[in-house]
This record gives C-alpha cells, sequence and structure tokens, in this order.
C-alpha cells in the first residue's frame, strides 16, 4: 500500500523480538504482519514518548501511557492519512482529540475489545468522538452488534474479523509429546477466568490439571485466586514457546470464563486449536464465535462445576471424540482464523477506508 499509515501498538516492542521469532522462540507478533501489510510506522510507548516530549510527561502522570499514545498519534496526524489504533484505550482518546482539532484529519480505523464498560462508552455518548472513528473493527460479534445498536452506527462501519493465531508457531508437528505427562488436561490465562468453578469441578478427578495462570494483558494479580489448590492441579507461569508444549501434552483445554462480552481468552482458545487440542467453554455473551459445540468443543453453562466436571470426565472417556473435534480446531484455523488471513483483511478494510470520500 502506497499511502502512509501509522499504527499503534499499546507496550513497548523488545528491541530483539524479530531475533526471538527468527530463532522460533515466539510466534510471530500481529503488528509486525499488520505493519508489513498496510506498509505502516509502528509508534510504541517509547516511541510515544519521544515524539510528545514534555506535554507528554504531563499527560502520562494524568492518564496513563495510552493518553501519550493518542497524543503522539494526534501530534504527527498530519503525516499520516490513515491511523490504526490497535485499541480503544488509544482510539477514543485519539478520537476525542481528532473531532476537537480543525481542518482535515487521518482516517481513523479503531480495533475494538471491550467498548461496552461505562467509563468508554461516555466518550461516544457524551462526546460523540464516533465521528472521528472511521470503522470500529471488532472481534466479538456480541461488541459489534452493541456498537451498532447503541450509537445507530451503518453496520458498514462497524466491522466484524475473526480473531487469529499464529498457524506456523503453533502447530501440532513443531511439538512432541511428552511421554511422561500422562493423563493431563490445561486451562490458560487470567483475563476474567473463573477457576474457582475448574478448581471445584477437577477435584478428585483422576487427571493432572495444568493451570497457566499467567497473562502480560491480565489486570489481575498472577494466580486463580483461591487458597484451596486440589492436590491434582499444578498452576505455573509459562513462555509461549512451553505454552505450546502445553497444549500438545493435553488432551484438551477447559476455558472457564465470567459472565463477559467480549473475547476473553480467544488468544488460549486459539492456540489451543492450533495445536489441534478441543475446547470445553463456559457459555457466556462474549466468547461464541469461535469454538462450534460439537464441532470443534464443548459449552457448559458458566459457573456450572457439576455440569464442568460430567463433561471434563465424558471427553476424557472418548479420546476418539477428543482427536475429532481438535483436528477441525486445526482446519478452521488453517481456513479462517490465522494471522496471515487476519492480516490480509485489516489490509482490505484499511484499503476500502482510505479510498473512501476523504473527512473534513
Amino acid at each position: 500500500m502506497s499511502k502512509r499509515v501509522l499504527l499503534t501498538v499499546s507496550g513497548v516492542i523488545a528491541a530483539d523480538i524479530r531475533e526471538q521469532i527468527a530463532s522460533g522462540q515466539r510466534p510471530r507478533a500481529d503488528y509486525l504482519e499488520l505493519a508489513r501489510s498496510f506498509d505502516a510506522d509502528i509508534l510504541d510507548y517509547a516511541a510515544a514518548r519521544t515524539i510528545a516530549g514534555r506535554v507528554g510527561r504531563v499527560l502520562e502522570k494524568f492518564g496513563g501511557t495510552n493518553l501519550v499514545l493518542a497524543y503522539a498519534c494526534w501530534k504527527v496526524r498530519k503525516s499520516y492519512q490513515a491511523i490504526v489504533t490497535d485499541g480503544e484505550q488509544v482510539g477514543l482518546p485519539l478520537a476525542a482529540l481528532l473531532k476537537f482539532t480543525t481542518g482535515k484529519r487521518p482516517r481513523h480505523l479503531m480495533i475494538v475489545h471491550v467498548i461496552s464498560e461505562p467509563k468508554k462508552i461516555v466518550f461516544l455518548d457524551w462526546l460523540g468522538v464516533q465521528s472521528a472513528i472511521d470503522r470500529f473493527i471488532t472481534y466479538s460479534s456480541w461488541q459489534q452488534r452493541f456498537i451498532v445498536e447503541r450509537w445507530k452506527l451503518n453496520r458498514n462501519q462497524v466491522l466484524w474479523t475473526p480473531f487469529m493465531v499464529d498457524q506456523e508457531f503453533f502447530a501440532p508437528e513443531r511439538v512432541t509429546p511428552s511421554c511422561s505427562a500422562g493423563l493431563q488436561i490445561c486451562a490458560v490465562g487470567l483475563e476474567r477466568r473463573d477457576y474457582e468453578t475448574l478448581l471445584r469441578a477437577v477435584e478428585d478427578i483422576d487427571v493432572h490439571v495444568v493451570i497457566a495462570a499467567a497473562s502480560p494483558w491480565a489486570k489481575r494479580a498472577e494466580g486463580v485466586g483461591t487458597p484451596i489448590i486440589p492436590s491434582n492441579v499444578t498452576v505455573r507461569k509459562f513462555t509461549q514457546y512451553e505454552l505450546r508444549q502445553l497444549y500438545a501434552d493435553s488432551c484438551f483445554m477447559v476455558m472457564p470464563l465470567e459472565n463477559v462480552k467480549f473475547q476473553a481468552g480467544v488468544t488460549a482458545i486459539l492456540e489451543c486449536l492450533a495445536m489441534g487440542k478441543p475446547v470445553i467453554c463456559s457459555l457466556v455473551p462474549g466468547q461464541t464465535d469461535v469454538v462450534v459445540d460439537g464441532d470443534n468443543g464443548r459449552y457448559v453453562p458458566a459457573k456450572d462445576p457439576v455440569t464442568l466436571r460430567t463433561e471434563i470426565n465424558r471427553l476424557l472417556s472418548q479420546p476418539e471424540e477428543a482427536i475429532r473435534l481438535g483436528a477441525n480446531g486445526r482446519q478452521l484455523i488453517e481456513c479462517q482464523m490465522n494471522l496471515d488471513f487476519y492480516a490480509q483483511r485489516l489490509a482490505g478494510f484499511l484499503e476500502e477506508t482510505v479510498n473512501a470520500q476523504k473527512p473534513d
């Protein structure tokens, strides 16, 4: 794409990330693939602080690093035809700045994770910043419906795309399952997980349960939030490289969720499916776009340890069924929910948006 594009990254990009990817120590980074597809410049926290200068230091004390990132985007806006913000934590304050700035502005595409929280709704209800967001890109169909219905937007302005995983890194052929793992299942991540229900469900089941209860994106402290850990449960940190081995060694994954309205757990779900293993998932409004009941996994009611226990035992007793579900999961990743298709889809959204009539 010949047009200049800026892509935000809500974090600090490691200096050696390309070396880590090339050596096979971690999956490809989505923002690097998007930047390649968009022919975009990347702006992370470190670069934003440099651009924002003294004003940025004041803003960071007042509103945090994401506000600095939004301000840095606004400051360099005249150099770009489009800005793609990687979440509403940056996109909403940027939209506010763009809305109340005279003159032409770049096109603004904002990736949406969970915009239905009260403090975020304020930006659109009271400030009307949707006029400075040309495209909302959502991962959850619930969030898409919420945005369209609450703010009466054209559905063409609010797009849904499946989330993704690096299908080349998370692939069954990249790992040899460990013979010492025994009968094992896993659960991964922290954000809005209901591990209390899982622990009640697996107590005294003859299976080793490994909980990878750590996440770089989670706001809560590491751990499962309860001091009572059954003897058949292990809780520890895993790198992404180690997670791949964990999926390979497990019969399937359990994704116990609170009653969320966004795609909590989607990264782990896709990683597990990519490794050819099925998922038992809590049936909640926000997490219905990946697991297909009876095709690549099972749904169980949220906060129901009895039903979860029954489903875990059932799938453990049906290894051929688990293999079938897992194979279907891998096919879903290869055909739809992988990093390459994701980058192509978003590049298409960007091209359409930039080629549309320019905003004032």
